[in-house]
């Protein structure tokens, strides 16, 4: 699951509370197959971007889970229509599995601290 909130709560329920993104694993996929047809962009020419990832802190959920979360920040230059640059800044929570001895993600949900406010288009997955 990945999934972006539209609110700064981070206990918000998907189930109960509007999104920007809310994907499942198969609507992942999906979004994954069309790029590769090489026929789908996200955007077209890209956006330039950079991150800076912060204050990491993992422990320990269930047996064979960990959580990881973290403080971004990541800088895009929208190249596609007017040059703008926009800020996305939040906590990242990484829900994390043992699968045959390697880590695999099983769930994102980023929360952002203007989740609330009108976003510009999320032609990419923070």
């Amino acid at each position: 699951m990945y999934w972006v909130p539209a609110t700064t709560d981070p206990e918000a329920d998907p189930e109960k509370h509007l999104s920007h993104i809310y994907d499942n694993r198969a609507r992942l996929e999906t979004r994954l197959k069309l790029l590769q047809t090489g026929h789908r962009y996200s955007q077209e020419p890209p956006s330039h971007m950079r991150r800076l990832i912060s204050n990491i802190e993992v422990a320990k959920a269930e047996e064979d889970e960990l959580v990881a979360g973290s403080n971004f920040l990541l800088a895009e230059l929208s190249i596609q229509a007017r040059h703008e640059t926009h800020w996305w800044v939040g906590r990242a929570t990484h829900r994390l599995r043992r699968v045959d001895g390697e880590l695999r993600i099983r769930s994102k949900k980023v929360v952002l601290i203007n989740a609330a406010e009108p976003l510009p288009n999320l032609a990419f997955l923070i």
